[in-house]
């Protein structure tokens, strides 16, 4: 199928979906204040209404899996540098905390480079997640041979296990560690990844799609903002002021208009990552323009002599903490209760510190405690099936509350 039809089959979903939502394509024009009756922003907010909400099974007997992912973090920001092992030039592409999906594209574009600078027309990748697909798939369009080596593929992969929503600066580095020039680097790979996935956006499967999210609280939009800020025990940097003109506005919804029982309601729309769908299509994508994948465990750099290439990309996020003997890593514990896939929900919802988010691989239940600091120096990956159930009752809870 050509780049033309793919792009006019987007545009006629968009267009579909529109129509039957009754002008969703409005969302964001009401900032974050709900409008006044009888003014023109008004009119536009009855277009804008909030669609029918299927609710979420939220029963423990429907989890159908628990998983735990370390987020890699690291205080100065992801490491990009270049180092010499042996006679190989190693660049360095991991330490995105939990921004590695988000971020993939650009910070793989900036390897990438590095890599190409050596002039060698044979590289090597490290690693089978979100950083090293990208990578290999970039050195492909850049004309180079490319080989991927990992003791995993991406479904068994740490990314497999992400939530799977746009977040390009969470726990991305800590305000005061990163360097004055990391600001612009993050807007970078921040609008280079965006810009990337928005050729996702269509495709069979849905791998990337746009989703209207709910939080639903007692507090005000304002109180929130002043609570999180003042529980803040890790200091991360917040770099999303820089890139506001890539996604809507949140949008503080009126009374009577949502299904939810709550006093304060915010809506806004944001990118989602159907990651079973899109790391597959990620290694098709590889494999299917002449790319080999390789099964192999590294324990030491001094491994990778072993490899023909001269060149190599490192991509083993967490992974690279042992392989490198890397102490700037630090753990960031996420745990994830999986639900039965539910398609005809197709939104999100934050309550009480509780995310869900409904995929087309399942619908994830995620405790993200009451601050970002929730999980930080945490390396256990054993699952806690208590908490899990836990999190799916105060999505039951939010429901049986709600009309």
């Amino acid at each position: 199928m050509s780049g033309e039809i793919v792009r006019l089959e987007a545009r006629r979903r968009f267009l579909r979906g529109s129509a039957a939502a009754g002008g969703l394509g409005l969302l964001g024009l009401g900032g974050c204040a709900a409008a006044r009756p009888g003014t023109a922003l008004a009119g536009l907010a009855s277009m804008d209404a909030v669609p029918p909400l299927a609710p979420v099974r939220a029963h423990a007997d429907r989890i159908m899996k628990i998983t735990v992912c370390l987020r890699p973090f690291r205080a100065q920001g992801p490491r990009l540098d270049v180092e010499q092992v042996g006679d190989k030039t190693v660049v360095h592409n991991y330490g995105h905390g939990g921004s590695g999906w988000s971020l993939s594209w650009g910070s793989s574009s900036i390897a990438v480079k590095k890599a190409l600078a050596a002039g060698e027309r044979e590289v090597g990748v490290i690693g089978c997640g979100a950083l090293g697909l990208t990578s290999a798939l970039l050195l492909q369009q850049a004309g180079v041979k490319t080989t991927i080596y990992a003791k995993e593929l991406i479904p068994q992969t740490r990314s497999a296990r992400a939530t799977g929503t746009w977040s390009p600066d969470s726990r991305i580095a800590l305000a005061k560690a990163a360097g004055p020039e990391f600001p612009a680097l993050w807007e970078e790979m921040c609008r280079t990844s965006f810009a990337a996935y928005q050729t996702y956006l269509g495709l069979p499967g849905d791998p990337v799609v746009w989703s209207d999210r709910y939080t639903v609280s007692d507090l005000s939009p304002q109180e929130m903002r002043a609570r999180r800020q003042e529980h803040d025990p890790i200091g991360f940097a917040s770099y999303q002021e820089r890139v506001r003109d890539l996604t809507p506005r949140s949008q503080l919804l009126a009374a009577g208009t949502h299904p939810f029982a709550a006093p304060y309601v915010q809506r806004n729309t944001s990118l989602q990552f159907n990651v079973a769908a899109l790391g597959r299509r990620l290694m098709n994508d590889f494999l299917l323009a002449g790319g080999r994948i390789e099964t192999r465990e590294f324990h030491a750099p001094a491994d990778l002599a072993a490899l023909k290439e001269k060149t190599l990309v490192n991509c083993t996020g967490y992974g690279a903490r042992a392989l490198w003997k890397d102490e700037s890593i630090t753990p960031v514990r996420g745990q994830i209760a999986w639900l039965i896939p539910q398609a005809e929900v197709n939104y999100g919802v934050f309550y009480k510190n509780v995310t869900m988010l409904s995929r087309s691989d399942g619908v994830i239940i995620q405790d993200t405690g009451p601050d970002e600091g929730a999980g930080y120096g945490d390396a256990n990956e054993t699952p806690d099936r208590a908490s899990a159930e836990a999190a799916v009752a105060t999505i039951a809870e939010l429901y049986s509350r709600s009309r």
